[in-house]
């Protein structure tokens, strides 16, 4: 693919700086980048879908049980040009014992596909079989044909489209569990803030209210005072005006005994 020169800033003391930052502080600059990696797999999906359409059209009907034993051929073949590209890398990194066992697994592989194209064969009329079955690859949306040479799968599956897609959806899938994993932390950081929030906030319902029932016990203590107070002048009042009435009482006894003693004398005297 043909996307030119990338218009972004590729640095390693940059990425550096950013992974310390983020250790610090969530950037979560992982979702802009899950997202510009979807675009891409979006796309590719989306001709994957409109060329397997156009096979549907253009490619005649054959019956599910011929379909299948194509497909085995297909998987054999994806099997073996897998096997190539990764002998290749091991001989192009100095590996060559590991190289050739692998090449050896891809002699085993080219047996089954031999059985499995005879019995593709002898499961189709001769001229329906020398028509090119093509397919559609699931990774990069390129056409793979059922009779592709050895050389011709390597090449498909070594190569950088193939390759470049593979490393784009392995990564798009890390992306992804690690936007969900900072998502849920965030989430759960929100979830103790709120929970955080709402114990604050009791407590402080909690301190009002007891501020507020030790001003209604104050309020209380001061009314029993004044209460108590007010019975006291009251009491005093009342045995004042007790004292009061009495000492009148006895004033006025006195005044009449004494009186009355007069009387007695004067009466006493006129008849003597």
């Amino acid at each position: 693919m043909d996307l030119g020169e990338c218009t972004k800033i590729h640095d390693l003391a940059l990425r550096a700086d950013y992974e310390i930052a983020s250790k610090e502080r969530d950037l979560f600059f992982e979702l802009d980048a899950m997202d510009h990696l979807e675009s891409f797999i979006a796309e590719c999906d989306r001709r994957t879908e409109l060329a397997k359409k156009r096979l549907a059209e253009t490619q005649e009907e054959i019956s599910a049980e011929v379909s299948a034993k194509a497909e085995k051929v297909h998987e054999l073949n994806e099997e073996i040009g897998k096997l190539l590209a990764k002998a290749e890398q091991l001989g192009a990194e100095g590996n060559v014992d590991e190289s050739q066992k692998i090449l050896m697994e891809v002699e085993k592989v080219r047996a089954k596909k031999k059985e499995a194209e005879e019995e593709y064969r002898n499961s189709m009329p001769a001229s329906s079989f020398q028509q090119q079955k093509l397919r559609v690859c699931e990774v990069c949306s390129a056409y793979l044909g059922l009779h592709d040479n050895d050389r011709r799968l390597a090449d498909h599956f070594g190569g950088k489209l193939h390759l470049g897609f593979i490393q784009i959806r392995e990564k798009l899938d890390q992306l992804r569990k690690t936007v969900a994993e900072k998502q849920e932390k965030r989430n759960q950081d929100r979830l103790r803030r709120r929970e955080e929030r709402e114990r604050e906030e009791r407590l402080s319902r909690r301190s009002g209210s007891r501020t507020r029932d030790r001003r209604r016990s104050r309020s209380r203590d001061r009314r029993r005072r004044r209460s108590r107070s007010t019975s006291r002048e009251r009491r005093k009042s009342s045995r004042s005006r007790s004292r009061d009435r009495h000492r009148r009482h006895r004033s006025r006894s006195r005044s009449h005994s004494r009186g009355h003693r007069r009387a007695s004398r004067d009466r006493s005297a006129k008849y003597k």
